[in-house]
């Protein structure tokens, strides 16, 4: 009956958006940091329109303040416990309370209080050689001057002023520690379901699959995407593991090594599996059986004369599939285990809490930073007065913020271009939302509050997503004040241009990071990692310690790709690969091996296997030689397609075959010939 198919269908869109969601976001953290945003500035505001309205009226700044400071308050404080945020909060409280009063009291004097806000600009930029506290203070600080400069309150206004940053504080350490509270138990739990619920979707698509007794060039993709989904999901529940105090993972035979194990297991095998279907597809009642955890059946299929009969690839793929049965029962158990189960309900252990020593030299890239900043503004400043007396501020507060989390000055062209554009685009939706708006102040308020959780939900995922939802909503808070104009908008994309183009410059010109330099560090950590790699194998280490190498392997290949991203366009959103995606390929799958190495060499009993040695001797060579060249590879015009090897070999006979394939993977960055052609 139709009456039917309709809730069947929303069930359905639901489940899918859900599911979705889920898979960028496993333990709902974008959610929650959109959510504490737009409920502080919410709570913030109505509090003082009642006070407004009851008591005493109440300038603009202290709508301001409350606003930006909420915004500063959900997404710089980054403190691990409620006492810390809150101490950090207060001194941000105070920063913003001086910087406040100090624009004020400058405001008579217009070139004083210029050079003053620059001065500002680069304390703030410094604070952050303290580590996050310092650069949650300093963004406190610099935003307070902002708003102050740009609504010009006066000294008698003060003490009312006061009332936004006080609320935008307390609100907020309220929301954030009683509503949408950083409870890395609940987190983890979470994490780990999302891990079993990636697995499973993956074996769902390979049994559709070989059903269909076909695999596209499109498949390939959809299941290297979920491969990448489900890597993101396996880091998120690692760095959510309690840690030693030194942070380092805990030894021994504990619970959180048991469950940090079969993480790794289960990860390792779920990679496989995918690589091993690339190949060959294993018999789908095989990956039925596998999802219904049934090993009986899952024995029997794969033992059946027509699946161990089979080519060598379908028995690789009956293999992997097999480990991934074991390393999903493996991890269940472990979440499980009493020991662990009590730790997740009666306390971690203890948290890495080293303290910072402040480096002021010279080498110090966030000092260098703090100058370029400083200078960026400056430029910005200029250029932005002689455009508008009045709003010149967006051209410095673009300034700022393109130098906000930037590694290089690709990643800061990135970020200009970025605001720039999200900016032009959300200034035209903008314009079209409020003037539709227009009278409507409850769906007005309803719209920018919406548009203010997509800002920061988006916050992580992308800067031109953030840039264009900010927009919108001055765009609509510009409407119901009566002061939006064609005018106002385009001064606005103005002045933000002009910020973006002197962030820009001032990074490619003054004390410029290169990209290329940028990658070479990041290289050089990779190398590192996966040297520290082949040397615990080599020197007979414990399989935990093996593991938190690998571990350690797999999150600076996380590092370089993030450097790596400058240097090519949009690679990570495009299906045909392109040169920087490709040698991104080849530390990928090198990375993949290392960790079938470690993880073999724990299980193997002939530790001293001249294979093994021979083996790794050749896979130190080919490291010795690309570390050596560092990121020439990444303008290499060379192709080189990079997969993650045919063959699995069973757990504890791969020592070998593992070192062999890093040792050529490695040796594909710079092929022979093309070392020749060099050469000639």
């Amino acid at each position: 009956m139709p009456t039917f198919r309709a809730p069947r269908t929303a069930w359905a869109l639901a489940a899918t958006f859900v599911d979705r969601l889920l898979a960028h976001d496993p333990a709902l953290s974008r959610v929650k940091m959109g959510a504490r945003v737009t409920l502080t500035i919410l709570a913030s505001i109505l509090t003082l329109i009642t006070i407004h309205l009851t008591f005493i009226p109440l300038p603009p700044i202290s709508y301001a303040l409350a606003i930006v400071l909420s915004i500063e308050g959900g997404v710089a404080v980054k403190d691990k416990t409620p006492a810390d945020q809150l101490t950090t909060r207060m001194m941000g409280c105070a920063a913003s309370l001086f910087c406040i009063t100090l624009a004020a009291t400058l405001e008579g004097y217009r070139l004083v209080a210029d050079l003053t806000f620059l001065f500002v600009i680069f304390a703030a930029s410094l604070a952050r050689v303290f580590g996050p506290r310092g650069f949650a203070v300093g963004m406190f600080a610099f935003i307070s001057y902002f708003i102050g400069a740009y609504l010009k309150p006066t000294l008698a206004e003060l003490p009312l002023a006061a009332l936004g940053p006080l609320f935008a504080v307390a609100f907020g350490h309220l929301i954030r520690r009683y509503l949408f509270v950083d409870d890395w138990r609940r987190d983890l739990v979470k994490s780990l379901r999302a891990i079993q619920r990636r697995v499973s979707n993956i074996l769902s698509r390979l049994a559709q699959l070989s059903r269909s007794e076909a695999l596209t060039d499109k498949d390939r993709l959809e299941l290297r995407q979920m491969e990448e989904q489900l890597k993101d999901v396996v880091l998120m529940a690692e760095g959510l593991l309690p840690r030693n105090a030194d942070g380092s993972m805990p030894t021994g035979d504990g619970p959180v090594t048991a469950v940090s194990m079969a993480i790794f297991d289960l990860h390792l095998a779920a990679e496989s599996v995918i690589v091993q279907s690339l190949g060959a597809l294993a018999p789908a009642l095989l990956f039925d059986a596998v999802l219904r955890g049934d090993a009986a059946s899952a024995k029997k299929i794969a033992e059946d004369p027509d699946t161990a009969g089979g080519d060598e690839r379908t028995k690789q793929s009956v293999h992997a599939l097999l480990w991934l049965h074991r390393a999903s029962l493996a991890l269940s158990e472990a979440a499980n285990d009493r020991s662990f189960l009590q730790l997740m309900a009666f306390g971690g252990l203890p948290q890495a809490g080293m303290s910072i020593k402040p480096d002021f030299s010279w080498n110090n890239p966030l000092v260098r930073a703090a100058v370029q900043i400083t200078i960026a503004s400056g430029i910005a400043m200029i250029f932005g007065l002689l455009l508008s007396r009045e709003r010149w501020f967006w051209a410095v507060l673009t300034a700022f913020l393109v130098f906000n989390n930037t590694r290089s000055r690709g990643d800061a062209a990135l970020r200009a271009i970025q605001r720039s554009v999200g900016t032009l685009v959300g200034v035209a939706i903008g314009l079209g939302l409020a003037t539709l708006l227009s009278g409507n102040m409850t769906a007005t308020v309803m719209l920018a509050a919406a548009c203010v959780f997509l800002a920061f939900y988006f916050l992580q995922v992308s800067y031109a997503l953030l840039s264009f939802f900010v927009t919108i909503v001055l765009c609509l808070v510009y409407g119901l004040i009566g002061q939006l104009t064609y005018e106002v908008l385009l001064l606005r994309l103005e002045e933000t241009v002009i910020g973006s183009v002197a962030g820009m410059f001032v990074a490619f010109v003054i004390f410029p990071s290169s990209t290329r330099s940028t990658v070479e560090l990041a290289l050089a950590r990779w190398y590192d990692a996966l040297g520290q790699v082949l040397d615990g194998v080599s020197g007979g280490e414990s399989r935990y310690r093996l593991i938190e190498l690998s571990n350690r392997l797999d999150e600076a290949y996380r590092d370089l790709t993030v450097a790596a991203r400058p240097l090519g366009s949009a690679w990570s959103l495009v299906t045909r690969l392109g040169p920087i995606r490709q040698t991104l390929a080849v530390f990928l799958a090198s990375s993949y091996w290392a960790r079938i190495l470690a993880r073999d060499f724990s299980n193997t009993e002939n530790r001293d296997d001249p294979k093994i040695r021979r083996a790794i001797d050749d896979a130190r060579l080919a490291l010795g030689k690309a570390a050596a060249r560092g990121a020439e590879c990444f303008s290499s015009k060379t192709p080189r397609h990079a997969t993650a090897g045919a063959n699995l070999a069973a757990p504890g006979e791969g020592v070998a075959h593992g070192a062999d394939m890093v040792a050529n993977l490695l040796n594909r960055l710079y092929p022979p010939a093309a070392d020749k052609q060099k050469s000639q």
